[in-house]
């Protein structure tokens, strides 16, 4: 379910505001009857474990070697 608060509303309730965010409410905040922005909550993102790549994935070695004529054109437009 989508709740719209005005800006002086919000500022008095933010707390209880974040806490429904965090329920699954979406909050939309408008000013003068006009929606400006959306609270909404964070989602914990998995942890990344670095080096995964690691001896998976092969860089050739003219990987950055200026391009052909024919295909620099192509890149820029001519």
């Amino acid at each position: 379910m989508t709740k719209i608060v005005n800006m002086h509303e919000a500022k008095t309730s933010l707390s209880k505001l974040v806490e429904e965010a965090e329920r699954g409410e979406d909050i939309l905040l408008a000013r003068a009857g006009r929606v400006v922005a959306r609270i909404v909550a964070l989602r914990p993102g998995r942890t990344r474990e670095l080096g995964q790549w690691k001896g998976k994935v092969r860089m050739a070695e003219d990987f950055d070697a200026p391009l052909e004529e024919e295909d620099l054109s192509l890149w820029e437009g001519r």
